[in-house]
């Protein structure tokens, strides 16, 4: 069996710098490090993931579960949190749960089954009084819009701050119908219900009374289901000015949607999203949107989740990321 000893003699270099170099740990030159690497390549060495996990009581691996990997914003966030957590030395392994609260149950217990040393999980489905198995003792970082009372660290969107910012961009373009085009609404508080709180106290805040039949509520928050909102709100005969997606995945839906019925943006109708996505820059026109900083809720959620693998029982942490407001084409 090779070791992480005739890996050393072959780059020769110390097994320390190899168990850097495995571990993804920081310290370590570039030109080392590919040395390093040629040399497991060559010598066909493989780490002994149970041996190492018997001795240190960790394996090195963080789960992270997503409602939809294929969604962009998702893709976005997965790639910061690899990126994140390699600098830390820590693999990410991804679960896809659907958003429903089976799967995000389903996700801890995989996690635990398969000894990942922590979870970051975005949860849609689970409800904060839905406890799940074994909270306690086992590091969870939640992403997303539910409030846990404290039991876990949780690191959430700007949902109404960066929604109310994004109505009262329009309003300032000179938007007076600004429709929202939003999620299905459920009990309690999630994306949809607070990013539709943010749009009606912008309006309020402005003297503007919200328009029931400017409100288009989706039941999948899809480019698809956008595209038909855009086409519902044009053939209503209802003026609108404005419209607030609640996310750029639905926003490049609307835009197609209003298209298809001869409106313009920014001409006719303006229109604002919400995560901006890589695609939001290159759409035409190039979408308006609000930025969460994806990089910062990364960097927190693994930050977090590693100090709860280090000390399971410390008092728990709260974040709202921070935003801003991009401006584009789609509301020049």
């Amino acid at each position: 069996m090779i070791t992480m000893g005739d890996v050393a003699r072959l780059a020769g270099v110390s097994k320390m710098t190899v168990s850097n170099v495995v571990n993804n740990r920081a310290g370590v030159s570039d030109q080392v490090r590919r040395r390093v690497l040629e040399a497991i390549e060559r010598s066909g060495y493989r780490v002994n993931v149970s041996a190492r996990t018997l001795r240190s009581g960790r394996t090195g691996v963080i789960g992270l579960a997503v409602p939809e990997i294929d969604r962009p914003y998702f893709g976005l966030l997965a790639a910061h949190v690899i990126d994140q957590a390699g600098r830390q030395g820590f693999h990410v392994a991804i679960e896809q749960t659907g958003g429903a609260a089976d799967g995000e149950i389903d996700a801890i217990a995989h996690s635990h089954t398969l000894q990942f040393d922590g979870l970051i999980l975005s949860a849609v489905g689970l409800h904060p009084d839905t406890r799940p198995p074994a909270e306690t003792g086992y590091p969870i970082v939640m992403l997303g819009e539910q409030d846990f009372g404290g039991r876990f660290d949780h690191v959430a969107m700007p949902n109404e701050d960066g929604t109310r910012a994004a109505t009262a961009h329009l309003i300032a373009r000179g938007c007076r119908r600004i429709a929202n085009v939003t999620g299905r609404f459920s009990q309690g508080l999630n994306v949809v219900t607070r990013r539709h709180h943010g749009y009606l106290t912008a309006l309020g805040e402005h003297g503007l009374e919200a328009d029931p039949a400017l409100l288009v509520n989706l039941g999948e928050m899809t480019m698809a289901a956008g595209r038909e909102a855009a086409h519902r709100l044009a053939d209503s005969g209802r003026a609108f000015d404005g419209v607030v997606a609640v996310t750029d995945t639905v926003a490049q839906g609307v835009l197609r949607g209003l298209a298809d019925r001869g409106l313009r943006v920014p001409d006719d109708v303006r229109l604002v999203g919400f995560d901006d996505v890589p695609e939001a820059e290159y759409m035409v026109p190039s979408l308006s949107t609000v930025a969460p900083d994806h990089a910062w809720m990364a960097a927190r959620a693994v930050e977090l989740v590693v100090g709860r693998i280090q000390a399971p029982l410390g008092p728990t942490d709260q974040h709202v990321a921070p935003f801003e407001l991009v401006i584009r084409e789609s509301t020049r």
